[in-house]
């Protein structure tokens, strides 16, 4: 029953198994004592063959994070199949994509994700509005007179230095430019 069974594969190992079985019991100890480390060494030789290489691991995370999360300027490396993510992305969503679209490749046994999200634009008030604004801000103030040119905020007169901060904070939340601060401090 059992010769019958192996006489009905079709690979290497199983019939050297069965002209073993077919020696005498001396032959087939010395033949077994070979042909198991012979076999075991043929079949791991072949499992290693298998691996996919780095390389071609790369090439497939490239093309499957171009096709599933947009463009953007996403660089990979891999490693022993880990994959590490590095570059900016627009959004946390193109962060996810990337990173699940990494690890649907074959050959990938983990991904680091470095990625980072590109921070937005900074707004810069036109002048008009701006104009306005500071004019309100600084009415508070008796003593301080404010120019606008071009977003930039430039700031003479009198202060005391006890609000000097407060009103330095409620200027900056306007976004303007940049400030320029020609303010005499007084007691």
């Amino acid at each position: 029953m059992l010769l019958k069974n192996i006489t009905s594969f079709n690979s290497f190992a199983p019939k050297v198994i069965y002209h073993l079985l077919n020696k005498s019991t001396m032959s087939k100890r010395i033949m077994l004592m070979f042909a198991v480390p012979a076999l075991f060494l043929i079949v791991s030789t072949t499992s290693c063959n298998s691996k996919t290489s780095d390389a071609d691991v790369k090439t497939a995370v490239d093309k499957a994070i171009a096709a599933n999360a947009g463009p953007s300027t996403v660089s990979t490396s891999v490693n022993d199949g880990v994959v590490t993510l590095s570059g900016e992305v627009k959004d946390e969503a193109t962060k996810t994509a990337a990173e699940t679209a990494a690890r649907g490749v074959n050959g990938v046994k983990s991904v680091t994700n470095n990625l980072s999200i590109t921070p937005p634009p900074v707004v810069i008030t036109a002048d008009d509005p701006l104009k306005a604004s500071v004019d309100n801000t600084i009415k508070p103030y008796p003593g301080v007179n404010a120019t606008i040119q071009n977003g930039v905020i430039t700031l003479t007169g009198e202060i005391k230095r006890a609000d000097l901060q407060q009103l330095m904070a409620a200027l900056n939340s306007l976004k303007p430019k940049s400030i320029e601060n020609k303010l005499t401090i007084k007691s």
